[in-house]
């Protein structure tokens, strides 16, 4: 890593392809959503200037004020909440982000269908498993996730992925396995899985999305705890 951002890029980029390739995959078949939290206005413009359109946000008002202006000059934009979804922040999750990955509890499904039919819009949605079982995380526990993908489905939500963030303390191929094997019994195609340590073990075990933050901008601005 070095304080060039596009640089940065480029590299995570070359080493996605070839965790991919190592694996006998397609080059492409794994995305990076360059996580842009707790960074400053000019990291993401460098960003931007890279031809970088894929971020993901954890809390919806920053978030609002990092892209909501950026949007009009950039409208290939694709961003990802990858933090808990308050459902009093639905509303405005839905109006700003493409993707909302961290569905994981009834009623935010009920909001966020909710929201989709008022707004007559649909985003993708991917269910948070929380395979570490961690009282403290949010997310699904494993054995709950079959009969909670088939409440969304019947809810209306278009499920196209599960996300999981494994525990700190434990190796993370583990956890991407069983998140792969959870979403090939339920015919899901997308894995959100891998981070700056892990992400080209995620590809290896199949992600289709890895959410770098510390590996393409280097240390947060902005204190929120474990970088990913």
């Amino acid at each position: 890593m070095t304080d060039d951002v596009a640089s940065n890029l480029s590299q995570v980029n070359q080493r996605i392809v070839a965790a991919a390739q190592a694996a006998d995959r397609d080059a492409g078949d794994a995305t990076l959503i360059a996580v842009s939290k707790g960074q400053v206005e000019q990291r993401l413009d460098q960003a931007l200037a890279a031809g970088h359109l894929v971020f993901g946000e954890n809390r919806v008002q920053e978030a609002q004020g990092h892209w909501a202006a950026r949007r009009a000059e950039h409208p290939d934009l694709e961003l990802h909440l990858i933090g808990p979804l308050q459902t009093n922040k639905v509303r405005d999750a839905v109006a700003l982000f493409d993707v909302i990955q961290t569905v994981d509890r009834p009623k935010l499904v009920a909001r966020l269908a909710d929201a989709f039919d008022k707004a007559g819009v649909s985003r993708d949605c991917f269910i948070q498993i929380n395979t570490g079982e961690e009282p403290q995380k949010a997310g699904i526990w494993p054995e709950a996730a079959d009969e909670f993908i088939a409440h969304c489905r019947t809810a209306g939500l278009p499920v196209v992925g599960l996300m999981c963030i494994p525990p700190l303390d434990e190796a993370p191929a583990p956890h991407f396995a069983l998140l792969r094997n959870i979403a090939e019994r339920n015919e899901i195609a997308g894995l959100s899985m891998g981070m700056s340590a892990d992400f080209e073990m995620a590809v290896a075990l199949g992600a289709t999305h890895v959410r770098v933050g510390t590996g393409v901008f280097g240390e947060r601005q902005v204190g929120y705890g474990a970088a990913p």
